[in-house]
Parts: C-alpha cells; sequence; structure tokens
C-alpha cells in the first residue's frame, strides 16, 4: 500500500496518512480544521516497510484500509522523563 503523508502545519509532529495523494475526502472536517493546512511530506510504500519510527505499520495499514486516513499524533512528553 502506498501512503501519502501530509505534516500539520499547526501542530509540531502530527501527521496524516492517505491511500491517495491529495484526496482528504474521508478526514473529517474538524480534524482538518485542528490539523491546519495539510503540507506533503512524502510517500511510503508500506508494504515494503516492516516498521515505522513512531508508529505501529499495521495500525496505519488497518486506519487507512478501515477509515482512509492515519492521525500520527505528537509524541507525548511525559515530566519526569524530560530531564
Amino acid at each position: 500500500m502506498l501512503a501519502s503523508v501530509y505534516r500539520s502545519n499547526k501542530k509540531d509532529e502530527m501527521y496524516l496518512y492517505l491511500a491517495t495523494k491529495d484526496d482528504f475526502s474521508s478526514v473529517p472536517e474538524e480534524l482538518l480544521k485542528v490539523f491546519g493546512k495539510p503540507e506533503f511530506s512524502m510517500q511510503l510504500n508500506l508494504a515494503k516497510r516492516s516498521k515505522l519510527a513512531r508508529v505501529d505499520i499495521q495500525e496505519v495499514t488497518r486506519k487507512i484500509e478501515e477509515q482512509g486516513y492515519y492521525l500520527q499524533m505528537p509524541p507525548v512528553i511525559h515530566p519526569n522523563k524530560a530531564r
């Protein structure tokens, strides 16, 4: 599966994965308001990868197949681990 990846212009390290480049029809309007203007980042062939850096590749693939997109949230920084 080929996925188009977009970064948020409002939230650092928030990414949106789509099955079809520039097709945001499956993404809820409210989510796009929070996400901001999607900035194309890259295309990934998920079928040729065994893992992704911060998210489970199987979950990404499943969500894209089920709902048409996957939203990768910024990492959570715990106050005790920031030091």
